[in-house]
């Protein structure tokens, strides 16, 4: 199973997605989900070199500009790193479902946990913890 991830500039998870391929139709599906999702087309879009990326662009007719390298999509390959150990952890997922229904709550959490530390102060971070520990707290115990 291959591990498809949308990272924004900020480094926020937009979508994951688990598939069995990393064919044209999985990169369809990706970006498909992504551009209902978002709403918008984006600008920009940072791919490794595989070339289903490029043919899946193709055939939604996006015009944005399509950057691609072997260090460019750093933030997506980072944000993997906490669903690999994980894994580890876990001895790998039980099935393709689980793993997807994992990837959506913990990039849910990890949004609203991972302050970029360095654009904010010392004083804002701290307000940011508060509120976020105090949102997971609503969260947790009306469950």
């Amino acid at each position: 199973m291959y591990l498809w991830r949308a990272v924004d500039s900020e480094g926020e998870v937009l979508d994951a997605l688990v598939q069995p391929r990393r064919g044209k139709a999985a990169a369809l599906k990706i970006m498909r989900k992504l551009l209902r999702k978002q709403g918008y087309a984006p600008t920009m879009l940072v791919t490794d070199k595989l070339g289903s990326y490029g043919a899946a662009r193709r055939e939604l007719g996006l015009s944005a500009h399509h950057e691609q390298g072997l260090r460019k999509n750093n933030r997506a390959e980072n944000s993997h790193q906490v669903v690999r150990r994980r894994e580890r952890k876990m001895q790998g997922f039980k099935s393709a479902g689980s793993a997807q229904r994992f990837l959506f709550i913990h990039s849910a959490v990890s949004n609203a946990f991972n302050l970029q530390r360095h654009l904010i102060s010392r004083q804002t971070l701290r307000l940011f913890r508060a509120e976020a520990a105090n949102q997971w707290h609503v969260a947790t115990s009306a469950a």
